[in-house]
């Protein structure tokens, strides 16, 4: 029982959900962790983070609103995400062209992080409570010349944490330039610019501001596509925690270097598609390996895989990782278009 309850709060730490009602130490805190958790399957495999990702699946204007198109028709989806402990996130999503080249789109995302025992600072039980997020978006995206695509995408968010609710905007910038004879994709996005409206409580909780670059390309004239991402540059130091597992009460470990700051702003992925009606991809994201160091990972920390399939009008896509070595995550996509 002890696991599963431990497991429960690394997921909420694993978000990035830094909100303490009534004791926070400073004004400002970052919280909305989750709203890095990727929606499409497709970018789950390929290391959670993919703002170059060519593909003609709305579920990807999360990642960067300039990858929705005028290609995408009339496209609806569904997704579904079984998180680390007892959380379980889905969403749906529409999309269709606006002309010759532009496209717009909307969607909904809900976040449940299953059932958790409340506290007060004394210690007095005050009974569970399930922490809840809920976020509607809407992208609008705009051809700007036959290789360059700039889009921006919109966002509500509603959060409600035992009796505390807070209310959230945030919009993101995108641009993305692709070049289909070299296949090569090449994306800025500006990510979570915005603030609360309304707060938790006095304390305020900023969004996850972030820039984000991305880069992929086919390799040679294989089946094969390389993709590296840069995310979290708005700062360069990202320090971890380590522990020692042999000794478990030893003071948890604070590093940073040069080489380990590097790798944890860049995210590798690695595709196979032979044709645009398949995939299998394996993605690093060497920022989560690491942020599990004082969580007990294991050799799969860091990695996640995935593939997709395309019938007729409905494609299908499911991702795996196992960040912790007592929990996994699994990603299910269903996206069905419905005029091309």
């Amino acid at each position: 029982m002890k696991s599963v309850e431990n497991l429960k709060i690394l997921a909420i730490a694993a978000l990035g959900m830094t909100f303490v009602p009534k004791i926070a130490a400073q004004n400002t805190s970052s919280a909305y962790g989750f709203l890095d958790i990727p929606i499409s399957s497709h970018a789950y495999a390929l290391g959670g983070v993919n703002t170059a990702l060519i593909d003609s699946d709305i579920l990807l204007v999360d990642q960067n609103p300039a990858l929705l198109g005028p290609e995408v028709g009339i496209q609806a989806a569904a997704s579904y995400m079984h998180y680390l402990g007892s959380g379980n996130f889905g969403g749906v999503r529409f999309g269709m062209a606006a002309g010759e080249r532009g496209a717009w789109g909307a969607g909904i995302r809900y976040l449940d992080y299953g059932a958790f025992d409340g506290y007060m600072p004394d210690g007095t039980s005050t009974g569970s409570f399930t922490p809840k997020d809920v976020v509607f978006e809407g992208t609008y995206s705009h051809d700007i010349t036959d290789r360059l695509r700039g889009g921006v995408n919109y966002r509500m968010i509603y959060s409600t944490y035992e009796q505390y609710t807070a209310f959230a905007m945030a919009v993101d910038l995108g641009i993305n330039y692709y070049n289909e004879e070299k296949d090569l994709s090449l994306s800025a996005v500006l990510t979570n610019m915005g603030g609360q409206v309304k707060r938790f409580d006095s304390a305020y909780n900023r969004l996850p501001f972030d820039l984000r670059l991305g880069y992929m390309q086919t390799l040679g004239n294989s089946a094969f596509q390389l993709s590296i991402n840069a995310w979290h540059l708005t700062k360069w130091k990202l320090p971890y925690y380590s522990h020692d597992k042999n000794d478990p009460e030893k003071q948890q470990q604070k590093k940073s270097n040069f080489f380990s700051d590097l790798f944890r702003h860049l995210v590798f992925g690695l595709q196979y598609s032979p044709s645009e009606k398949f995939y299998l991809g394996v993605g690093y994201n060497y920022k989560t390996r690491t942020d599990m160091s004082a969580y007990q990972r294991n050799f799969l920390s860091g990695f996640s895989l995935g593939g997709g399939i395309r019938v007729r009008n409905f494609g299908f896509g499911v991702s795996y990782a196992m960040p912790h070595k007592s929990g996994s995550t699994l990603m299910l996509n269903l996206n069905w278009t419905i005029r091309e």
